[in-house]
């Protein structure tokens, strides 16, 4: 005779439900519903606020998957034997494979660095190096907007991090998602959570955080100024470019070949103008289905064991803290650049030296009308925001080669 109340009984302590109750103290289930409370936090910001919501709906999600007891999507454990070199599984995709979730072999495309090349390839071919050539200076900003890439690492150096975690820490301050991965999935992928999460959120919010600290460090006369129409750029000059900087930058720092080499790869589809099938394909399509495998296969590290740490609240700190320096470090270069020239550059352009395109160059933009309607900088904006791109993977092949191993 069939047992119906045995069978409910099975169903139930077979159930995710009984593990988060049953563990609540002794299991570490309290994190598990505090992570699934944030990943629906996540989810509100990214739908109804609109906080990058093409990589924070994904990291959220894949969030919530992971900390839903028993659903063996993904598995910390089998990552931290894959990065523990007295675990007999040290570096065997063989364990993973075989013991492995779904997220867990998107997660792959995580640690050997595959999706973030793979964006940068799309980034590449969405990037219009022709403001940057017309004005070779703005490199320079992007520059001087790394400053707070180093401020943020000795911060969080003081603050206990180790060197490889201080430095997946301080590429927060290139403003750039990609790049934070990979740096970070090579050096310390148990941070890889938080520090995507804190770089897209605050990325996000550059409209709210740039404003303030612009008009902080530029006067008024100087925000007013009205740069002249840059020349222009050649189609050979174009092709030419991602060619000599892919071959110099490789040399240079051979540990940044796979970013910028993708970078360079993406935009020389763009501008040959015999491959424009492969270039709509890696704007759209490749764009798109990366982006789906790596928010998700990063929003699953966000498991609540190693997530809910004081760590986390200090990275997040870090975070704003590169993030406003990055952004002065452009400004302070921007008014040098100022006085220099005798008055031919806007300093705000500087504030773009941050890699997030094009939302630096345009917020460069709207500050520089607010104080004088007929100011467009929006274009000589774009130099230094370009800059930053190449400035940001410059930085993390540095800080890689240094703590890489």
């Amino acid at each position: 005779m069939i047992n119906v109340g045995e069978i409910l009984l099975d169903l139930w302590n077979g159930s995710g439900f009984a593990a988060l109750t049953q563990g609540f103290l002794s299991q570490g289930g309290w994190q598990n519903l505090l992570m699934i409370i944030i990943a629906c936090g996540l989810l509100y910001l990214g739908i109804v606020k609109k906080f990058e919501p093409l990589l924070l709906v994904g990291i959220a999600f894949g969030c919530l998957l992971s900390n839903l007891p028993l659903g063996g999507l993904y598995h910390q454990e089998l990552w931290d034997a894959f990065m523990d070199a007295n675990n007999p599984a040290y570096h065997s995709y063989g364990a993973i494979l075989r013991e492995a979730g779904l997220i867990d072999i998107f997660y792959i495309g995580v640690k050997t660095s595959l999706y973030p090349c793979l964006i940068f390839m799309g980034v590449g071919a969405m990037t219009d190096f022709g403001p940057l050539l017309s004005n070779p200076k703005s490199l320079l900003l992007g520059a001087a907007a790394q400053l707070g890439v180093f401020v943020a690492f000795f911060g969080a150096v003081l603050l206990d991090f180790s060197g490889p975690q201080a430095a997946s820490i301080g590429i927060i301050g290139g403003a750039d998602g990609p790049t934070a991965i990979f740096l970070t999935s090579q050096l310390a992928p148990e941070l890889l959570g938080a520090i995507a999460v804190a770089a897209y959120s605050y990325m996000a919010l550059i409209p709210l955080i740039q404003p303030p600290i612009m008009n902080a460090l530029t006067s008024a006369k100087d925000r007013r100024i009205k740069m002249v129409q840059t020349r222009q750029v050649s189609k050979t000059e174009k092709i030419i470019f991602p060619i000599v900087v892919v071959i110099f930058v490789a040399l240079l720092l051979p540990d940044t070949a796979p970013l910028i080499g993708c970078l360079m790869l993406g935009n020389l589809f763009k501008e040959t103008g015999v491959t424009d099938r492969l270039s709509d394909t890696v704007q759209n399509a490749l764009m798109n289905i990366v982006t789906i495998l790596l928010s998700t296969a990063v929003g699953a590290t966000m498991v609540g064991s190693t997530f809910l740490t004081t760590n986390t609240l200090k990275i997040v700190v870090l975070g704003v803290v590169a993030f406003g320096i990055s952004t002065a470090g452009g400004l302070l270069g921007g008014n040098v650049m100022c006085k220099l020239t005798r008055g031919k550059v806007n300093p705000l352009i500087g504030s773009a030296g941050v890699s997030a395109v094009p939302m630096a160059a345009r917020v460069a933009n709207t500050v520089g009308q607010k104080n004088n309607p007929s100011n467009f900088l929006l274009m000589h904006a774009m130099g230094p925001n370009v800059a930053g791109v190449i400035g940001s993977a410059i930085a993390a092949g540095f800080l890689l080669s240094v703590f890489g191993g």
